[in-house]
């Protein structure tokens, strides 16, 4: 190995905010379908497959940087052990880039979780990908869980249950979807490349092989024209995948999305905050999965919405009833200060310092050439 590439990994552009504390390891370069609307993260970027041997040898840069860590560690007198001043040391030097950084992070947290870039690592073969799994685990073995997306298409077509079981054994632990929607004709238009019948296909594979199943539900992907649609046909194939994790992402459409051609244009109606929860409670309604809901983004306005199906159904229904129940002022003043991070849920509304904070806030932005909704929107656009 070139010795200018013995501490040096590549690290992909994105991963699950489940995924903020992991080790991120590049299998592949950007996304092999690379067509939705809705996405903008790899538009330009030509798709490939990274070579079992290039990923080996990012996972054995990994491992020499941690032995140099715990070198270091000993000149800092932290007696081998990756601590909190080794970390504040390696993030204030600029010497150690982005990589020694990510190791020195993750092995003071543990070092016990991994994430598979970019889009879709199960488009490699599966004995490829479950030879990089084993090596990984020998250099690592105190890692307890690595996690990955994929596509529901890919799962369908090219893998068996089997298959899936033998990636579970070899350290395959989670699996990350987006299922966005579960309603054909929104499917076609978006251009996701899937259909509701491989959806509940994939899911039920990986179910079926012990792998867990996180499934990604964009709020506002139906627009006003079609909500109603897609929040009924997503419970529905919800229900028969039935995953472990049904994780909630809202839409916010940027100009480098193709999506953002047809708002302009008039096709496409963008929600308003309020018509997204309304869609989001009659999702949640229908649902009858045995799924952990969970609604851990920025972008989405009611971050509280967590909880476990069906058991707490009655409880996330509440948290969204109660917004909805708020006179149309408190609505707005909730939705400024979640998008100016003052709030983080509903009850922090009742401190009077941050509710007068909020309510300042708002009144500036009447003056904002858009109104209050398009300031609204401007700080979302900053979430992405």
């Amino acid at each position: 190995m070139e010795e200018g590439k013995r501490f040096s990994f590549e690290i992909g552009p994105i991963r699950p905010p489940s995924e903020a504390y992991s080790l991120l390891l590049r299998l592949t370069r950007n996304c092999p379908w690379n067509k939705c609307l809705f996405c903008h993260i790899y538009k330009g970027r030509r798709f490939e497959r990274r070579s079992v041997e290039e990923v080996k040898a990012d996972i054995e840069a990994v491992w020499n940087i941690s032995q140099e860590l715990k070198s270091l560690s000993w000149r800092l007198g932290c007696g081998g052990d990756i601590t909190q001043e080794l970390v504040q040391h390696v993030f204030s030097r600029p010497q150690y880039d982005e990589c020694f950084r990510m190791v020195a992070l993750w092995l003071y947290l543990g070092g016990k979780s991994v994430f598979l870039q970019d889009a879709n690592s199960l488009v490699m073969r599966t004995e490829d990908l479950a030879s990089i799994l084993r090596f990984l685990k020998e250099k690592f073995p105190q890692i307890e869980r690595v996690t990955s997306y994929a596509r529901s298409r890919t799962v369908a077509k090219t893998k068996t249950v089997e298959e899936l079981k033998e990636l579970r054994e070899a350290g395959l632990t989670r699996l990350h979807l987006g299922l966005e929607t579960g309603w054909d004709f929104l499917l076609e238009y978006m251009k996701k490349g899937v259909t509701a019948a491989q959806h509940i296909e994939a899911g039920q594979k990986i179910m079926a092989s012990g792998i867990e199943l996180s499934e990604y539900v964009i709020l506002g992907l139906g627009g006003r024209r079609w909500w109603r649609e897609h929040a009924s046909e997503t419970a529905r194939v919800l229900n028969q995948i039935n995953p472990h994790f049904i994780r909630i992402r809202t839409l916010m459409v940027l100009p480098q999305m193709p999506l953002y051609e047809k708002i302009q244009k008039g096709e496409f109606e963008f929600q308003s905050e309020e018509e997204m929860i309304v869609e989001e409670r009659l999702l949640i309604e229908n649902l009858e999965a045995k799924s952990y809901f969970t609604s851990d983004h920025i972008l989405n306005l009611l971050g509280e919405l967590e909880g476990q199906l069906p058991g707490e159904k009655e409880k996330l229904l509440g948290i969204i009833d109660r917004f909805l129940s708020l006179p149309k002022e408190e609505k707005l003043n909730f939705c400024v200060g979640r998008r100016a991070g003052i709030y983080q849920q509903m009850d922090d509304m009742a401190d009077p310092y941050l509710y007068q904070k909020v309510e300042t806030l708002k009144e500036q932005l009447r003056r904002h050439p858009e109104g209050v909704e398009g300031a609204i929107f401007r700080m979302k656009e900053a979430f992405l």
